[in-house]
């Protein structure tokens, strides 16, 4: 019986996919050729943001590009973030039902909390796992196991909800019970070779995993 549900935050729960597609056009245009653009993009999304820069740029030290990929976010974020369909309702719901809840994200703190406030999301958190919570990011599984840990829960009980490879690699690894979401932009066929235990078509199919399919109207 799955006692625990872990969420991805950037594409799976939050849609902060024109957000982040916007920042890193807006940061690299004048250090990518001008063909450049969100195709290119959309493969590295759930990587760490040092990680998609060296790729992007070719450079070692990406310090600068990461500053000002953040300073933009900040002041585009409200405008441009919104909340996947059903995603409150569900996660209200669980935790009504007494089970633990936590977010797992490769973004830093400050960002990952502005948008959980944002939409009313964060006090059914019983954990939220930043990059900056661990030495190993996912696809490591070690924010993954954090965040079991201090939910004092059992891998082998709970999900973990991603719209990335390195989401369903993380969980995997951390012995959990891997979930994907079709709405990724990556596209569905790009999640299966990484083997998810389970595809979800809408934030409600939850209900089914956890035993709770009465909750679906």
């Amino acid at each position: 019986m799955i006692e625990t549900v872990l969420f991805d935050l950037d594409g799976t729960i939050i849609d902060t996919n024109d957000l982040i597609i916007e920042t890193f056009l807006y940061v690299l245009k004048e250090h990518t050729p001008p063909t450049f653009n969100r195709e290119q993009i959309i493969p590295y999304m759930g990587q760490t943001l040092e990680s998609q820069m060296r790729q992007f740029t070719g450079q070692e030290d990406v310090t600068p590009f990461v500053d000002a990929y953040r300073k933009y976010n900040r002041e585009r974020h409200d405008e441009l973030v919104r909340e996947f369909p059903y995603v409150l309702e569900v996660i209200e719901n669980l935790h009504r039902h007494g089970v633990k809840l936590g977010v797992v994200t490769t973004k830093v703190r400050e960002t990952t909390e502005r948008a959980l406030k944002m939409f009313d999301l964060l006090p059914y958190l019983g954990t939220v796992v930043t990059v900056l919570d661990v030495q190993n990011p996912k696809p490591h599984p070690e924010p993954v196991l954090l965040a079991i840990e201090q939910l004092g829960a059992n891998p082998a009980t709970t999900l973990m909800v991603g719209d990335s490879p390195a989401d369903i690699q993380a969980a995997n690894a951390a012995g959990a019970v891997s979930v994907a979401v079709s709405w990724s932009l990556k596209g569905e066929a790009a999640l299966a070779p990484y083997e998810p235990k389970h595809v979800i078509h809408d934030m409600r199919d939850l209900y089914a995993l956890v035993g709770l399919e009465q909750d679906r109207v």
